[in-house]
């Protein structure tokens, strides 16, 4: 799905207006009602919940006013909060503000501190707040009036003592004061359980540090067709959910045999470390790999092929230290390894040995498959990653977690951090290879330009061993999809990865989380998305 700015966002609307004839007050009215029966499929006896409905002056309260009405109208008794003088509402909102005022229900119209101070005991006993106040025409950081009311609403999110349990919030498009784009305002932001979006998904609330203020992110349909977005090769950023995996066989052909699905070659692992190379291979042949090999140096490699009976093997000659040793070029030796091949994964657990990051070196330069580099794969290049365009390779994809990244640019990671799609980005055009900066809301950059925005996933993932899986699935994946739609292959392992994380930590919680069960939650993943695949 496409990922739009403000300034796209306004242009989509313009668009629906002129070739599609929706006008402005229904593509309103389509907003309101998309929230509306949001609240009403997400929280039980609505009816009986007290709902407060926080409105601004612009488009984002006149969506509030308009779900406002329809709860009203379906039994519920919201509570809607103007903070602004009525008269200063036009437009479209002006219109809907006029229907709430036509005998629905009371209007506190909030237009001071001193008044704020009287109308904020509501929040006293509340269950649920819609957050219509600001919208996607946010131009600075909230100060004032609106500075005050986002703080104690956020004061008061979590609290018990409602009486359906903690305040829940749901956002109307964009959480107030989060901004569309990518600059980050300052100010605060309402922190949100849940963000009902419009259209698209915008570009802050995927790839801003405080884009976890969205909560769970809902984007629902209020009028434009979705070819309208699809069709416009300017749209670059992508958002990761299960439509953009349609075009991929998700379903296997029932003549298949294990060679239709690709060979995936592992190279990993060292003393010390042979589990990386046993959960990569785990995740390459739990995401569907035919076949996958392990080279693994002969010192560890009876651990690794004792890890999983289904997985093949081969020696590398090690150095001193338990790790692959460049000897392994030797007559031709890798050659041989790399045969009836279909993807090479390169790094997991091999270790920062000054030979084995020869030998790594090496291997990407010299390898014709296409190479997915990882960890200690990574580390060979710090300081050096121009010479990963020193390669027979034409594809190549890296997944970097930000301190990774800092050391192959050459930055901090507080600078990767600060600018996580533009560093993606330029570093996928300068080696001409996909980048996965893994990390909050992991993005793939292609040297084409286009990004993919990833948001399953969750903290109890950063824990040893859950990067050495995603490897595995995506090298597994590529086995079976080849390259020809790479870009889509990788985000749907991204994706999948994200998904079982989510899957294990409901299982098992975020804290208590490992990458074997990260594993053995793939399946119940892949089930999930080829389910609703399959509703498109």
């Amino acid at each position: 799905m496409k990922v739009l700015t403000a300034a796209q966002m306004r242009e989509a609307d313009r668009l629906t207006t002129e070739r599609y004839a929706v006008p402005g007050l229904q593509l309103m009215e389509n907003a309101g009602t998309a929230v509306a029966e949001f609240l009403h499929g997400k929280f039980a006896a609505l009816a009986e919940r007290k709902i407060l409905v926080f409105c601004g002056k612009g488009n984002n309260g006149g969506d509030g006013f308009v779900t406002a009405r329809l709860l009203k109208q379906s039994g519920c008794a919201p509570e809607v909060f103007l903070f602004s003088n009525p008269g200063a509402v036009e437009g479209d909102a002006g219109a809907n503000l006029k229907r709430w005022q036509q005998g629905l229900g009371e209007l506190h119209v909030v237009t001071s501190h001193a008044e704020w101070q009287t109308a904020r005991t509501a929040l006293a006993g509340a269950d649920l707040i819609v957050d219509a106040l600001l919208g996607t025409g946010l131009r600075g950081p909230v100060e004032g009036l609106l500075a005050d009311v986002i703080q104690d609403v956020n004061a008061a999110h979590g609290r018990i003592d409602g009486k359906s349990g903690k305040l829940q919030i749901v956002a109307v498009d964009m959480p107030s004061g989060l901004a569309s784009d990518t600059q980050d305002f300052g100010g605060p932001v309402v922190a949100a359980n849940y963000t009902v979006t419009f259209t698209a998904p915008k570009l802050g609330q995927l790839v801003l540090p405080r884009s976890s203020c969205c909560g769970e992110l809902v984007v629902r349909g209020i009028g434009t067709p979705a070819e309208l977005l699809e069709s416009d090769p300017h749209l670059k950023i992508h958002w990761i959910e299960p439509g953009e995996f349609r075009a991929l066989p998700l379903v296997r052909d029932p003549a298949a045999n294990k060679g239709t699905y690709g060979h995936a070659l592992l190279v990993a692992g060292s003393l010390g470390k042979s589990g990386a190379a046993v959960l990569a291979a785990r995740g390459a042949l739990r995401s569907g790999a035919g076949l996958a090999t392990a080279a693994t140096p002969d010192v560890v490699l009876p651990v690794v092929a004792a890890g999983m009976p289904e997985l093949m093997t081969v020696p590398l000659a090690s150095t001193e230290a338990g790790t692959a040793s460049y000897r392994n070029f030797d007559y031709g030796r890798f050659s041989e390894i790399t045969r009836g091949k279909s993807v090479i994964a390169i790094g997991p657990g091999l270790s920062t040995h000054n030979e084995t990051q020869q030998f790594i070196r090496a291997l990407v330069a010299e390898t014709g498959l296409p190479i997915i580099l990882d960890a200690d794969g990574l580390n060979a290049f710090a300081g050096m990653a121009d010479h990963l365009n020193q390669r027979r390779a034409s594809a190549l994809a890296l997944t970097p977690h930000p301190g990774e990244m800092a050391r192959l640019l050459g930055v901090t990671v507080k600078e990767v951090q600060a600018r996580r799609l533009d560093v993606a980005l330029e570093a996928a055009g300068r080696w001409r290879a996909n980048v996965i900066l893994k990390g909050f809301h992991t993005i793939l950059a292609t040297p084409s330009g286009h990004a993919y925005v990833n948001t399953t996933g969750n903290p109890g993932m950063a824990t040893g061993g859950t990067g050495d899986v995603l490897t595995g699935m995506i090298a597994g994946l590529t086995a079976q999809f080849g390259i020809e739609d790479w870009p889509r292959v990788l985000s749907f392992g991204i994706y999948l990865h994200g998904l079982a994380g989510d899957i294990a930590a409901s299982r098992v919680g975020e804290t208590p989380l490992i990458a074997s069960d990260l594993v053995e939650a793939i399946p119940e993943a892949y089930a999930r998305v080829l389910a609703e695949w399959e509703g498109f």
